[in-house]
């Protein structure tokens, strides 16, 4: 994949301006690529001064602002290597393994769906899940472009998914994830993880892999991957969610004091909230709540351009 065809790309909906997710350019019939895809998490990578860090997560759970994109994508190539479809339930993440399998749930309306996990993005910073456009629908936020969402990733179905697509993935792929862990990126350099180009798997490297159909999950599998069936579960939501920007969350209180002050000198009050990571006590450091999606997207902006790069929009 070409980094540069997916940061090209924006998505104006009814005025709200989204970075859609990682598609490029279709590759030759000769590139090889299987219609299933490749196993594929990657490198540390830096977009807009943020770094992500790929890994197997599999007790994925988190609350954010999703967006989604569409038509100026379709049938484009996402990051690994399966032809995009806007029409099936699929998304693009930052950081889980690809693919693997998430629900989604819009937090205003307890709508939820199962979508599977294939492309990068959405490299907005106050985003954190980009859905295709039948999931956007069936969620309910076509319409508006974005909406307040927990993403949580379903482990074992994901690691069957995960077990398969490995089967036909190179060893040169594979040695990203499987290898030493990574060390913190450099902040002066930019590694960008790639889809696509020398580590493209050729005809003979691809071996067929019997694709699991997961029993907890309704749908099909389709040229070689599995499918979610487009199936809306109606569930509980809190009557009212809100909006924060999360700064970080420190178990030394000088951090604390130190992240609190810059806020100050940005004219932000911070709100202090303990929390629990593990067996680690943590004080939370927010900013909110906030009114709008608008208002926290220019929120983490600021705090992000002070340098609080870790700074995230979650709902709660």
């Amino acid at each position: 994949m070409r980094w540069a065809h997916m940061l090209r790309g924006t998505v104006v909906l009814l005025g709200a301006l989204s970075l859609v997710a990682c598609a490029s350019k279709p590759p030759s019939p000769s590139a090889g690529l299987p219609k299933s895809g490749i196993y594929k998490v990657g490198k540390p990578y830096q977009i807009g001064g943020v770094w992500y860090y790929p890994s197997e997560d599999f007790s994925y759970d988190e609350t954010g602002i999703a967006s989604w994109y569409g038509p100026g994508f379709h049938e484009k190539i996402t990051a690994n290597g399966e032809q995009y479809d806007q029409n099936e339930l699929t998304a693009a993440h930052k950081t889980l393994p690809m693919p693997s399998l998430v629900r989604v749930t819009n937090l205003d309306n307890g709508r939820s769906i199962v979508v599977r996990v294939n492309d990068r993005g959405p490299y907005a910073n106050g985003r954190i899940i980009d859905m295709s456009r039948r999931g956007a629908q069936l969620l309910g936020f076509d319409g508006v472009g974005t909406a307040k969402v927990r993403v949580q990733i379903l482990a074992e179905e994901s690691r069957a998914i995960v077990a398969a697509a490995r089967q036909g993935t190179p060893a040169t792929i594979l040695a990203e994830t499987d290898g030493p862990a990574p060390k913190p990126a450099p902040r002066g350099r930019v590694e960008l993880a790639e889809g696509g180009g020398p580590n493209r798997p050729s005809p003979a490297a691809v071996a067929a892999a019997a694709v699991p159909v997961p029993s907890t999950v309704p749908g099909s599998v389709v040229e070689g991957r599995f499918v979610p069936a487009p199936v809306v579960a109606e569930l509980p939501v809190k009557p009212y969610e809100q909006i924060y920007v999360q700064v970080g969350a420190f178990g030394n209180l000088d951090n604390v004091t130190r992240v609190r002050a810059k806020l100050a000198t940005m004219g932000q009050v911070a709100q202090v909230t303990p929390t629990v990571a593990g067996r680690q006590r943590l004080q939370r450091v927010r900013v909110g709540p906030l009114n709008s999606v608008e208002s926290a997207d220019a929120v983490l902006n600021q705090v992000i351009q002070a340098g609080l790069t870790d700074a995230k929009i979650v709902v709660d």
